[in-house]
């Protein structure tokens, strides 16, 4: 079973993803979507390292990239809980 079918109904609750220099809303259902090498389009500038939390936890860090004319974060590790 993957883990989008293990939270059933809860893969649409909205969070709050925060990354260091700018923030987006995703659902539980598009992070569980992400791939490695996955981009969350924002609005800032290309290269930087940023720190990406939901609710004010950090969880793991990415850098942002530019795909043709827009920006995102690609997503570089996770932080896993020990």
């Amino acid at each position: 079973m993957t883990p989008l079918e293990e939270l059933g109904t809860l893969a649409d609750t909205a969070i709050d993803l925060e990354v260091e220099l700018d923030r987006r809303f995703l659902t539980v259902r598009q992070i569980l979507e992400m791939e490695p090498g996955g981009v969350v389009q924002m609005t800032r500038s290309a290269g930087e390292n940023v720190d990406i939390l939901i609710e004010g936890t950090l969880i793991g860090f990415g850098e942002i990239v530019i795909i043709e004319e827009a920006m995102g974060i690609r997503i570089t590790d996770f932080l896993l809980e020990e």
